[in-house]
């Protein structure tokens, strides 16, 4: 059948069928539903209702339903850090603090997915823990990594040396020693029951047992883990709320001494920032005195409490900044005398100077215990200090460690710690880090003395920015010298003995009696956005100034007292004042530090207050002012007072705070004072000043109960108001009643959004949970519900709409704020439904079921508030308590998730898009409203489609209609909310299907599915669409139950509708089975309708792959890349599920994923084609069809086999039916595949075919047709390609990982670049690269997960890293390769009875002989050759009827591993081969084709491999020898003698190789041992053209490609011969002849005569070359070859041959090409004249040494411009590398070697250059240079010399000896160097070297002359050197010395004559080019040219009577011999 026909056949079958391929995979399945639309989901409920439970065997059982347990309540005791709560304990709470206390103190409410940590989600595959998992796999031994060789023996050792002894001792004639050597060899292990006659059953079943065994189970385990950034579904839940800390110091007060130690000194810390100008922390007081010093004080003190002793501090730094100073202050007792006078002793008395001023300190210890008696409770300012933090840290060495240290940190200080420390003095925000660095111990010695004018801390910044000043004026102040001592280092993670800031004890605090560290209450220096999670209630009072100037008395020494009072009377003083070091815990009084005589002190006291829970309208803080009288006066008290104020603490309701300047009274405040403020001007009293303010106070507080925010308060006072009923309530100037009190609350909750972002974080729980009680439970007032619903709703978005504002910075990749995420996840829980433990039980995981209030349960276990329960079923509440109770019951209680699902859905726009922007928020609080709803209220028992109302579900649906559609059209506005929101659904969806009906889910996937592809059509950017369709589709298969939720464990329905489909496989009968494929089975493995239907994710997520695959996909790059990756993560986490462990139920799993097969099957021609080679791509689908799917059908109607002959019948890999080039499988439209996206998908094919069952595998490929199973074996062939090993040297060389990533990021920014992606999105996600973290330091910094990673810090891995690398991919190869082997057995099996087996086996055994070809481990080897021999057991006829290809590539591939250095492979082996050579024998009683194939194999294999192990090969061989001898069944027969003589030929190409191997380094000598061998080989063609090919292939590695491409035109030659001799065709070569052209030497290859062959006997000729394709292919080759020789003229020619056999098959395609070839050759051929060839040297080797070559003459090509020190230098190293040092000599001179003077020892070596020779007639022909350069056999060099042995002498006796060399044959050859076979020598006397030198220059000249175009340099050159006056031995000189006198000799009369003659043609070209330069030069030159033509003139004189005298005997006769010399020597070639 031709071609047309098979042409026409395939047109009507595809226009039966609907077009091509790709067109019938859009709507492929049985149901005709297209792929582009989503199927009707099954109803997932009701399936599972009508499925008996136990349908299912055993560990199936799980799959079918989601286990019972599946959802769970927790809760879970918040984590306490200190030892008791410290809650307040009195009972008289008012409702605000009452709620804020609970809150602080309740469980975490967690609705727990018991299976959750399963899903991909929450433990992804990462590189890490697939590490974890490869720990313990074996090591696979490599033959490319088996480094030496595995001994077996000691007899191995041996002999090696004897078996490649030198090549002498063997000489190729010698068989007998050949055979003798190889009898001595020891055998490899033999396999048992190879020789048995076995059941081809039994065999198949025992080599799967043992491929079965020892098998990894999970294969993805070997492969990279999935790519980081494609995992969208990646969530971590979310860290409990913790108090916040920034970066904590630890700074411990050592010791403090004085130069003169005379009274106790007190010391405060606290941090300040200069910028900021705040102090950022609470004062830490800290008393170092001695006990002698504590004593002077005993009067005044109490027993003082152990929290007072503290000398150590824990400070916390949120923002660390380079202006952060620690000051120390100093305070002493008060005494007499400004601060100057009592701090003078210290600056003038030294300690050195004790005994000196022994007298004057005595006086001044006398005064301090005075003093301390006396005034011992005042305290007055001594002196200050300060210490650079950031220096500290510094210079304490920056340890690069991040920090450690939890909580947020805003942006700032994210951006910040990029920098070092060292550009700390520029402005802006600086890093500077306080976790990481050194403990030091400073010592502090200056300390200045505090000035009574400048104590407030504004004076402090002044001085504090001026202590960084290089120039500090503190410097020039006269310090106070002491010596401080304190450690500052980070503070550990959990430090013993810490005090909280309320004086609790914080875990862990091992002893009570120990001396604490306290914790130092961070006033950070900007906002800090967290939740409140403790109680916390201080309040921080700060007095500033006092005026008292205009008071009249005696006020100087004035002091302020403090007190918290709760009534007016003096003794309701609380004592809730901390106490500062060494007193009583807390005090009822405290004082500022008294400044000396000063009427106006400034202050810079801290009093830290305890606030009590619940603050009154009577509570207020009360200031005396007191005059301390220094001096003991009689009559004076020690205090008078003289002023009084105050301040009320609430009002409104309100706790006040802030900066007060108050009027003091004189006189004492009157009764009922303390609820007015200072400024009411209360009638009789005085005031200081006229009521004006003069003392100037500020508060602070920091609560967690009072939020102290206008709008924040109102809304909490009203909702209490609501709660308690406390009507008439006043706030501020309005009185709420009932009647007001709604519109109140409606404008409170519209004014939320206005509260600051601080407190709002602070109180956002509180503020949620008030709203949601809003929502839930609308208040009632006076009777009537008030339905508060909207109001609350949209303040909820508000509010969650700030506080992710505030909190942006911490947000994690999926835009969720971890704060909120955190309350949704702990503290969220129904109001009044809190299921409470009992008091004192340890709290333990509460099971929904023990929740409910039943007859049996302890009432302990009571759910608060039956109310909550849901009106959709009132039955379940509890019997009501009264009417009112029964009303409220039913109107008031709502559901939350209903309300807030209605809530959205009637939003307005501007609320709307608040929600839109934090969807994800609702959504998950909505989903553990409804979670809490189905535990609390007992209804997880409930069928699932009655758990939710209706309208609730329509709600929800209208609900995910909406934020669908937004995601749809913000795509294009908003890249990077629409990703978000689409995620925030898909999770939802996610959710729900654990709490819902889920075929309802499943119908809101498909609602959502039909609107992106309804927009998808409009869309401007599909691939944008795409991709987040794709993110959807993939988070929810991210889902713990995924695999249940696809309905594994029902069977496929068959479509319903018995009419004819359109699906490819349905409609036709398939190849294997008489009967109609299975639709049961068909539909398993498409995309079909009931696929789709049944297992509704998998569909959508196959369908999604299949889409993106489409060859006119849209974007598809990276939609592959993430489709691929969608799949391959979710088979990772099968693959470590531990639910799917067992075989059975990852078979289930695996039929999931079954279309996966066909999916990559038609994806084939654009996968990454790893096999590289020419048109590889489809090798076999083409063997078994040519063309697209269309064939198949052709198989009902005509014979398969007739349909394979249509198809262009089984062509060799990589041949084609027709000669042309094109991939014949479909054509390849549509964007190739990434390697890497490509390899995954593979893996994944790897997976389905390791994990399906393979009885159904086998069904399935029972209904395959011939192409779709030619494109499966394709698949296979691909895999194997894809992974194979590449050796630990690839690890090396190339860290995979760079390679890979840069790709891919490459294509990313393809994508960027063509707008798939907005590059703005690109740079956000790269910003927040999927951090399972949603900590903003980890957003940047986590290395492990940023895109960037690998290509930084990982190039250099660790030998360990490599060699895991190595062993975790030799065993993928393993791996891969086995699960190809189990898959090609199943094919066998399905194929055994059909009637295209023949074509279908050998496509399997293409598929078993590339796997044995590639790098495989010993392991994989043994199973393969186990199923090869089985094959080729069942099926002997493949290899020896049919194609000889398959038989040749066996044998070869045999034979390599019978060289291997790993003995179970050869061992292996060595036994397919005899089994091969047994079966061929039992066919035909003689193995002559394997015989003829193994000789070929060996060949190829010593040729080409460079590695090769001859020594191994022998083992094999000897082993061979073994069977053949034991093999009873053969006994009778030649077989054994056969198998002998072949093992012997073989051995001795072996010993042949072995001396190639020796001259490996040689390339001359290994091609003429190359050359020597297919000259052996003239007999049999095969081999020969074996060899030729070698030989071209090293020519080619070397370089040189004219001789690779002689190679070639040889072969070709040798082909043609064969052709001709088998059939005359008009179109082919007539055999050597016509190639004559391109060479004169092909003509050798004609020595194939009749005799030696006829074409037809058994074996011979057999080759894929031996063809017209293979003619051409060879020809093909030679043309490249000479092109890359630049030998353009010769492709011509080759092409000339070729034409007429395109032309004859009409290849238009391929006449097309080779004319545009020749095309380009004669371009080069006419823009490169001057191409280079080659340069030649005579080589002659001298010396005993050199064994054959000794004598011998060579002339060698070497590449041009080769100089001859080069080829000298080169040989040189080269022999003595061989021979030793001072062993070779090189001759220096070309003069003919004497040997007997040369030393014996010695090797000698002559080089000379030599020129191609041309005689005159030759010289008309060889016109071009490429003729001059092109079948070169002469070549000639002269040697000049004297007669008295010198080279060179004067004119006169100056000779030249000319050397003519031939060769044997001409240049190019097919090696580089030719023998030289004649030698011919002439020696010209003086005179006729004269005349070749004049005729020489005037060639020059001439050439010069005539130049076009013209050079003026170079004729000026020329010119100068022959007019030129100083010429040495110039033409003059010549002329006198051989012209002066007639020579006496009349032989001589004609050179005589000549040489005149010379001289006149010289003098005319001198003129002429005289001429010319005249022409040529411009101005400048002028003088030059005069110059040179008056020397002409002066030489043409002198010549003049030496060229006119005659001679007197011109004519008489010479002898001929010497007229002969004389034309070779005048016709010399000539040099231009």
């Amino acid at each position: 059948l031709s071609r047309t026909v098979a042409a026409e056949v395939r047109k009507q079958v595809s226009r039966e069928r609907s077009g091509s391929p790709h067109s019938s995979r859009r709507c492929s399945s049985s149901l005709g539903v297209p792929l582009t639309e989503v199927v009707e989901p099954l109803d997932f409920e009701d399936i599972l209702l009508s499925r008996p439970p136990d349908a299912e065997p055993g560990p199936l059982r799980d799959l079918v339903e989601f286990p019972a347990d599946d959802l769970e309540l927790l809760l879970q005791p918040r984590e306490c850090r200190t030892t008791e709560p410290g809650i307040p304990k009195d009972e008289k709470l008012d409702a605000q603090v009452r709620a804020a206390v609970e809150m602080y103190i309740e469980d975490w409410v967690i609705v727990h997915r018991r299976y959750q940590y399963l899903s991909a989600a929450y433990s992804p595959v990462t590189t890490e823990t697939q590490r974890e998992r490869q720990k313990g796999l074996p090591h696979q031994v490599f033959e490319q990594d088996a480094s030496g060789d595995e001994r077996s023996g000691p007899e191995d050792s041996n002999d090696s040396r004897r078996g490649s002894g030198s090549p002498e001792d063997t000489p190729r004639s010698s068989g007998a020693s050949s055979i003798f050597d190889l009898r001595n060899l020891a055998a490899d292990s033999l396999l048992p029951s190879l020789l048995e006659r076995v059941v081809p059953e039994d065999v198949d079943r025992r080599n799967e047992t043992l491929r079965r065994q020892h098998r990894p189970p999970a294969l993805l385990t070997l492969y990279p883990a999935p790519d980081e950034d494609e995992a969208v579904e990646r969530c971590s839940r979310p860290e409990p709320p913790r108090e916040h800390f920034g970066q904590r110091i630890l700074v411990k007060c050592l010791s403090l001494k004085f130069e003169i130690e005379i009274e106790p000194i007190f010391g405060i810390l606290a941090l300040y920032d200069v910028r900021e100008k705040k102090k950022i922390s609470e004062n830490f007081y800290f008393d170092l005195n001695s006990d002698s010093m504590k004593g002077l004080l005993r009067a005044h003190g109490t027993h003082p409490a152990i929290s007072t002793l503290a000398r150590s501090a824990i400070f916390s730094v949120t923002y660390p900044s380079p202006d952060i100073f620690l000051v120390i202050k100093l305070e002493k007792v008060l005494q007499q005398g400004d601060i100057s006078e009592c701090c003078e002793p210290y600056m003038v008395l030294k300690e050195v100077d004790t005994a000196k001023n022994k007298e004057k300190l005595e006086k001044l210890r006398l005064a301090a215990e005075q003093f301390c008696t006396r005034l011992g409770r005042y305290r007055m300012p001594f002196a200050w200090t300060a210490v650079h933090l950031a220096n500290i840290v510094s210079s304490a060495g920056q340890l690069d460690r991040d920090s450690d240290s939890e909580g947020e940190r805003r942006p700032a200080w994210t951006d910040r710690r990029r920098r070092g420390p060292q550009d700390r003095a520029s402005s802006g925000d600086d890093a500077c880090s306080f976790s990481g660095f050194r403990p030091a111990t400073l010592t502090v010695t200056n300390f200045f003395k505090q000035e009574a004018e400048r104590l407030s801390d504004e004076d402090l910044f002044k001085f504090l920015a001026d202590m960084r000043r290089p120039s500090s004026l503190l410097r020039r102040l006269r310090p106070v010298t002491a010596q401080l001592k304190i450690d500052i280092s980070p503070a550990p993670e959990n430090p013993h003995f810490c005090l909280s800031p309320e004086l609790l004890h914080i875990k862990p605090y091992p002893d009570p009696r120990g001396r604490p560290t306290k914790e130092i209450l961070e006033f950070p220096a900007r906002e800090v956005y967290a939740p409140h999670t403790s109680y916390r209630n201080l309040l921080y009072v700060y007095p500033h100034s006092l005026n008292f100037s205009s008071r009249q008395g005696s006020v100087r020494n004035l002091a302020v007292r403090v007190q918290y009072m709760t009534g007016e009377d003096p003794s309701q003083a609380l004592p809730v004042i901390f106490g500062k070091s060494s007193c009583s815990e807390f005090t009822r009084e405290a004082f500022t530090p008294v400044v000396y005589h000063n009427k106006s002190p400034e202050f810079y006291e801290e009093f830290k207050l305890h606030l009590p829970a619940c603050v009154t309208e009577n509570h207020h803080l009360l200031f005396t002012f007191y005059h301390v009288s220094c001096q003991p006066r009689p009559g004076t008290a020690l205090e008078t007072p003289v002023g009084f104020t105050w301040i009320p603490l609430l009002q409104h309701g309100r706790l006040r705070t802030g900066p007060f300047c108050l009027p003091v009274s004189v006189d004492q405040p009157p009764p009922s004072y303390s609820v007015l403020t200072p400024d009411v001007a209360l009638p009789g009293m005085r005031w200081v000043d006229g009521h004006k303010g003069v003392f100037s106070v500020e508060l602070t507080a920091v609560s967690s109960v009072h939020p102290q925010d206008p709008y924040l308060d109102k809304f909490f006072t009203l909702v209490h108001v609501l709660e308690e009923g406390a009507f008439p309530f006043r706030l501020k100037d309005t009185v709420l009643s009932e009647g007001n009190v709604e519109q109140e609350l409606r404008a409170s909750l519209a004014a939320l959004r206005l509260a600051s972002p601080e407190p709002l974080v602070a109180f956002s729980h509180h503020v949620l949970d008030k709203l949601v009680r809003l929502v839930i439970r609308p208040p009632i007032i006076s009777g009537q519900i008030v339905n508060l619903g909207r109001g609350a709703f949209e303040a909820m978005a508000h509010v969650v709409s700030l506080v992710h504002r505030s909190l942006e910075a911490a947000q994690d990749a999926r835009g969720h704020c971890p704060q909120l995420a955190a309350y949704v996840h702990y503290a969220f829980r129904l109001p009044g439904t809190e299921p409470s433990l009992p008091d004192g039980a340890p709290p333990v995981t509460v099971q929904a079921a023990t929740l409910a209030r039943g007859s049996g349960r302890p009432a302990s276990l009571y759910l608060a508030r039956s109310k909550s329960i849901s009106s959709s079923n009132p039955d379940l509440a509890v019997a009501p308590g009264s009417v009112d109770d029964e009303v409220s019951r039913i109107l008031a209680s709502k559901l939350l998730h209903e309300e807030l699902a209605l809530q959205w859905v009637v939003s307005s726009s501007a609320v709307r898009e608040a929600i839109l922007q934090h969807a994800w928020f609702f959504f998950q609080l909505m989903v553990k409203s409804m979670a809490l709803h189905l535990l609390l209220g007992q209804r997880l028992d409930t069928p699932r489609k009655l758990r939710f109302p209706g309208r609730f579900l329509d709600d929800i649906t209208a609900l995910v209609g909406s934020v669908g559609l937004e995601v749809i059209t913000r795509v294009h506005k908003d890249v990077e909310l629409a990703e978000h929101l689409n995620a925030s659904l898909a999770f939802f969806l996610s959710d729900l299907l654990s709490l819902v009906d889920r075929g309802f889910v499943f119908s809101l996937v498909r609602a959502h599915y039909k609107q992106v592809a309804t927009r998808l059509q409009s869309s401007p950017n599909p691939a944008a669409l795409l991709t987040l369709r794709m993110e959807f589709t993939r988070i929810l298969c991210s889902h713990e139950h995924y695999v249940t939720l696809n309905l594994p464990c029902c069977p496929l329905s068959p479509p319903a509708s018995p009419s004819p489909s359109v699906s490819s496989t349905t409609s036709q009968s398939s190849t294997f089975s008489s009967q109609a494929p299975d639709p049961k089975v068909t539909s398993m493995f498409e995309l079909s309708g009931p696929f789709r239907q049944q297992h509704f994710l998998a569909g959508l997520l196959l369908t999604e792959l299949a889409l993106a695959l489409e060859p006119e996909a849209e974007g598809a790059f990276l939609l592959h890349k993430k489709a691929i990756s969608a799949v391959h993560s979710l088979l990772c986490g099968h693959d470590t599920d531990p639910r799917y462990a067992e075989a059975t139920v990852k078979a289930r799993v695996a039929e999931l994923y079954l279309p996966l097969l066909s999916i990559a099957r038609d994806t084939l021609p654009r996968l990454h084609d790893f096999a590289e080679g020419p048109g590889q791509r489809s090798r076999l689908a083409s063997m078994l069809d040519s063309d697209t799917e269309g064939e198949g059908d052709i198989a009902g109607t005509i014979n398969p086999s007739v349909a394979m002959a249509i198809a262009g019948g089984p062509l060799a890999p990589g041949s084609r039916a027709s000669i042309s080039q094109g991939p014949p499988t479909a054509s390849r439209a549509g964007c190739a595949l990434s390697a890497e996206s490509s390899r995954t998908l593979l893996a994944c094919v790897l997976w389905v075919l390791k994990n399906a069952e393979p009885a159904l595998l086998q069904r399935w490929a029972t209904d395959l047709t011939l192409p779709q199973l030619g494109r499966l074996l394709d698949l296979l062939y691909l895999c194997l390609a894809a992974f194979e090993y590449k050796g630990k040297k690839a690890f090396e060389r190339i860290n995979s990982l760079t390679f890979k990533k840069s790709l891919d990021m490459k294509a990313r920014l393809e994508e960027a670049i063509l707008g798939t992606i907005g590059a703005r999105q690109e740079m956000v996600r790269r910003s927040r690269e999927r951090s399972p973290f949603g900590n903003p330091e980890n957003v940047r910094w986590r290395k492990s997960v940023t895109h960037w990673k690998q290509t930084s810090d990982r190039v250099d891995k660790t030998k360990d890293e490599m060699e895991h690398e190595a062993l975790v991919e030799g065993n993928l190869a393993t791996e891969a390769s086995l699960v190809v082997l189990d898959t090609l057995e199943i094919i066998v099996q399905t194929v055994m009875l059909s009637e295209a087996r023949e074509s279908v086996l050998g496509a399997v055994l293409k598929v078993v002989l590339y796997s044995l070809g590639s790098a495989q481990s010993a392991l994989f080897l043994q199973h393969g050759l186990a199923t090869q021999r089985a094959l080729v057991s069942k099926f002997p006829e493949l290899l020896f009827e049919e194609d000889t290809e398959l038989c040749a590539d066996l044998c070869l591939r045999l034979l390599r591993h019978c060289g291997s250095r790993i003995s179970t492979i050869r061992t292996h082996a060595s036994a397919s081969l005899y089994l091969l050579m047994r079966q061929n024998f039992e066919i035909g009683h003689n193995f002559a084709r394997v015989k003829m194939q193994v000789t070929m194999s060996l060949s190829s294999l010593v040729g080409t491999t460079q590695n090769f192990s001859e020594e191994h090969l022998r083992r094999s061989l000897k082993t061979i020898l073994t069977y053949a001898e034991e093999d009873m069944g053969l006994r009778d027969s030649t077989f054994a003698e056969q198998v002998q003589d072949l093992m012997f030929n073989l051995h001795m190409i072996l010993t042949d190789t072995v001396k190639m191997k020796e001259h490996q380094e040689d390339p001359e000598m290994l091609i003429d041992l190359m050359y020597r061998i297919a000259r052996g080989y003239q007999g049999s063609p095969d081999l020969r053209l074996t060899w030729l090919q070698n030989m071209a292939g090293k020519h080619a590695e070397l370089g040189n490609h004219a001789e690779a491409a002689q190679c070639m035109v040889h072969a070709a030659a040798l082909v043609a011969e064969y052709l001709a001799l088998l059939e005359d065709h008009r179109h082919l070569p007539v055999g050597c002849v016509s190639f004559q052209n391109i060479s004169s030497n092909v003509l050798e290859e004609s020595a194939i005569s009749d005799d030696i062959l006829s074409p037809d006997e058994e074996g011979f000729c057999s080759g894929k070359h031996f063809t017209e394709l293979g003619l051409v292919g060879l020809l093909e080759q030679a043309a490249g070859y000479f092109t890359m020789g630049g030998l353009y003229e010769a492709v011509n020619e080759v092409y000339k041959n070729l034409i007429p056999i395109l032309e004859a098959h009409r290849d238009y395609k391929k006449l097309a090409a080779v004319h545009g070839k020749l095309q380009e050759a004669f371009t080069k051929i006419m823009h490169q004249p001057q191409r280079v060839f080659g340069t030649y040297f005579r080589v002659g080797f001298y010396g005993a040494r050199f064994g054959d070559l000794d004598e011998q003459e060579f002339v060698y090509k070497e590449p041009s411009i080769t100089k001859l020190a080069e080829i000298s230098h080169r040989l040189e190293e080269f022999y003595t590398e061989r021979f030793g040092d001072d062993v070779v000599e090189i001759i220096k001179d070309s003069n003919p070697v004497d040997k007997s003077k040369l030393d014996s020892q010695k090797a000698y070596i002559q080089i000379t250059y030599v020129e191609p020779y041309f005689d005159t007639y030759e010289l008309k022909d060889r016109v071009t240079y490429f003729d001059r350069n092109y079948g070169l056999r002469t070549f000639l060099f002269c040697t000049p010399f004297t007669p008295d042995g010198r080279a060179h002498g004067e004119l006169p006796e100056q000779h030249k000896r000319k050397t003519l060399l031939s060769t044997d044959h001409a240049f190019p050859y097919i090696k580089t160097r030719i023998r030289v076979c004649h030698r011919e020598e002439t020696v010209l006397t003086p005179v006729e070297v004269a005349i070749e030198d004049m005729q020489k220059k005037t060639r020059e000249l001439a050439f010069a002359t005539e130049q076009d175009p013209p050079d003026a340099k170079m004729l000026q050159m020329v010119l100068q050197g022959s007019v030129g006056p100083t010429v040495n031995q110039g033409p003059l000189e010549v002329a006198q010395v051989f012209l002066a006198e007639i020579p006496e000799d009349p032989k001589l009369f004609r050179h005589h004559n000549k040489l005149r003659l010379c001289f006149k043609d010289f003098c005319k070209k001198c003129e002429d080019a005289l001429r010319k330069n005249k022409a040529l030069i411009g101005p400048d030159q002028k003088e030059y040219h005069r110059e040179l033509e008056r020397n002409y003139c002066r030489l043409r004189e002198a010549l003049q009577p030496l060229l006119t005298q005659r001679l007197p005997q011109l004519m008489a006769p010479t002898p001929p011999g010497l007229r002969n010399s004389l034309n070779r020597a005048s016709f010399r070639k000539a040099d231009l």
